[in-house]
């Protein structure tokens, strides 16, 4: 489609004259492509780098001698098109930018609140370009895709919930089961539901959604958006990053330090001992954090060089890391030409130039967490002689109490169940959160000191220990605070697991104060609401082997959510009898059909298949709960 381009005046040509001549200090008649921020500057074009960027690569696939110069007659071809009617939208939203940063909201019709919130369009234009490249193949997202970093289109496109049933399956696999996902003749009502899917699934792999409803996503309030984005994308990032996943991640163990320590590390502080390793193989120096020290990209060229140099002797690669940009005094160019040696190895993801320079220590982890799942560069070794043949991972048990904790929004973010609890503060939170009144005024905050900070973590673990005997009521026969602060796996489980059920069936207590309800109240519930509706599925416990086909939990949802189930994706069992994979499909879509009508599920298809009671009572809860809310007049 033609559009009419913006004639320049007499004076406007000497402006950009001059401009020009800034930037073209050596008088050569041309600029370099990386110069070109800078000129709009001077330009008093403030353009955002990703826009620059795709300026320049527009540019250099028109360029007929491929020097990457750019002459003064085709800056002011770029500057026409840039001021011309179609980027017209563009250049006023541009102008208005504050530091990378938008604002929306005070009392303005758009924020029912009359509050101002602020979000980054770094990480807007970071996590679009993500999302584009990671479900570009993806055929229900062809309507929403490709977005466009430069608008708002990624706080609308979230809105039909499909985007973010996605995301959530592509940071963990096989979480939203996908026939469950609305994705034809979506009405209002349907793409609620995908979005309460979407919440509640989220919350399954670990997300903090509690400050968030569906409400909030169809009307794209772009904080809470990327706040929730950013909470998947990174799930998705890490997954990889722990020992049981790369064992080659032993070879970042330091001297004299045991294998257990190495494992209690947050991803975080893994990824920086792994730029580290390299960096000391580079005989350069090592960096402390994702912001101030990466700002000169000194570190992350080096980090590429070590790279490829070990993906050459590894895998024959032929790729070569250019390190001349080491050389470039602007750090922003410099950055530039890193992010070009990074792209060489596909790797090209989550920060520009400025980001960069900057120092946006959440881009700039994302993209060495990146790095390192595309390119980890370190191998299995053994430990001075001894065989570490396998490192196990968690169990699904000590993943679900994880997930439901950090979904909570506990602080510190809990990574290693035992020693992210071993002070005492995570289970303190839990159990206020199970209305279980604590006096912070008693509690030992960090920083614990040297000598006796253990003992301070030790006296939480004891007022912890205290509060769920003596006030919630826990069995905790045999269990004490040096249990807790040990790391002891069988009593801290039997303490989480207490909490969790406490926290699922509060909302069966009429009283409100977190009264035990007992299993036979829910087991009753559950027949008693199946027989109403002719159901012919009955259980006889929590264990009852009918669970593993799942079809007592789908007749349930069914009655409580009439027309939600679709019965022809239901596999039916043959006198009595339903094979191993029917089961697991059956399983995988109760688990999703049961998030997606409202119930907060943390319990997985597996724990329905091997009919894991104590799972199996909290998706029964969570279902009475919902139940009962409809219920209600």
């Amino acid at each position: 489609m033609e559009h009419h381009i913006t004639q320049i005046s007499r004076d406007d040509l000497e402006d950009l004259r001059d401009a020009f001549n800034k930037i073209d200090v050596d008088n050569s008649g041309y600029v370099s492509d990386f110069e070109l921020r800078e000129l709009f500057k001077e330009a008093r074009l403030f353009l955002p780098g990703y826009k620059v960027r795709e300026i320049i690569e527009t540019f250099i696939a028109g360029d007929t001698n491929k020097d990457e110069k750019i002459s003064f007659e085709e800056f002011v071809s770029i500057y026409q098109e840039l001021k011309s009617k179609e980027y017209g939208e563009t250049f006023r939203k541009t102008i208005t930018r504050r530091d990378g940063i938008r604002s929306f909201g005070g009392m303005s019709g758009n924020s029912s609140e009359g509050t101002q919130h602020s979000y980054s369009d770094e990480e807007k234009v970071a996590f679009v370009n993500w999302i584009n490249k990671a479900l570009v193949k993806d055929p229900e997202c062809q309507h929403l895709l490709p977005m466009n970093p430069n608008d708002e289109s990624l706080f609308t496109s979230v809105r039909d919930g499909i985007l973010l049933c996605k995301m959530i399956n592509l940071s963990q696999p096989d979480t939203i089961d996908e026939r469950v996902i609305n994705t034809k003749k979506l009405t209002t009502f349907k793409m609620t539901e995908n979005l309460v899917l979407a919440l509640n699934s989220a919350s399954a792999i670990g997300c903090t959604v509690v400050s968030m409803d569906a409400h909030d996503m169809m009307a794209g309030k772009p904080h809470l958006v990327l706040g929730l984005l950013w909470q998947i994308i990174k799930v998705g990032l890490f997954a990889d990053i722990e020992l049981s996943r790369n064992e080659g991640l032993i070879s970042l163990l330091l001297d004299g330090e045991t294998l257990d320590h190495l494992m209690s590390l947050s991803p975080e502080e893994l990824l920086l001992r792994w730029v580290n390793y390299h960096l000391q193989n580079a005989g350069t120096k090592t960096i402390r954090n994702f912001s101030e020290d990466i700002k000169d990209s000194r570190a992350y060229f080096y980090l590429l060089d070590q790279i490829a140099q070990y993906e050459e002797t590894a895998y024959k690669s032929s790729v070569r890391i250019d390190m001349s940009g080491l050389n470039e005094e602007n750090l922003e160019r410099r950055a530039e030409l890193m992010l070009r040696q990074a792209a060489r190895l596909d790797c090209r993801q989550f920060v520009s130039p400025h980001d960069v320079t900057s120092g946006n220590s959440k881009l700039n982890l994302a993209f060495v967490a990146n790095l390192f799942n595309m390119h980890p560069a370190v191998e299995k070794t053994d430990l001075n002689g001894m065989e570490t043949a396998h490192i196990e991972g968690e169990t699904r048990e000590e993943k679900t109490y994880r997930n439901w904790m950090n979904s909570l929004g506990v602080s510190p973010h809990v990574n290693h169940l035992y020693c992210d609890l071993c002070d005492g503060l995570v289970i303190l939170q839990l159990l206020e959160k199970v209305r279980v009144p604590v006096n912070w005024k008693r509690v030992n905050n960090p920083p614990y000191p040297f000598l006796g900070g253990n003992m301070k973590k030790l006296e939480n673990c004891n007022y912890a220990v205290d509060l769920g005997r003596d006030i919630a009521r826990f069995s905790l026969v045999g269990i004490g605070g040096e249990n807790l602060n040990e790391g002891s796996s069988m009593h801290t489980l039997a303490l989480l697991w207490q909490l969790m059920r406490r926290y699922t069936v509060l909302v069966l207590s009429k009283l409100g104060d977190g009264e035990k309800v007992a299993d036979q109240i829910i087991l009753n519930w559950v027949n008693t609401t199946l027989s109403q509706k002719n159901k012919e599925t009955q259980i006889s416990s929590f264990k009852d082997q009918t669970i593993s086909t799942s079809l007592p939990v789908i007749d349930l949802i069914d009655v409580i959510a009439p027309g939600s189930v679709k019965w022809d994706m239901v596999k039916k069992t043959e006198r009595g009898f339903l094979k191993e994979d029917d089961k697991i499909s059956n399983a995988k879509y109760a688990v999703s059909l049961a998030r997606k009508i409202g119930a907060r599920v943390y319990a997985l298809p597996d724990d329905l298949v091997e009919v894991n009671p104590k799972m199996v009572l909290t998706l029964f809860a969570c279902l009475m709960g919902h139940g009962l809310k409809k219920a209600q007049p």
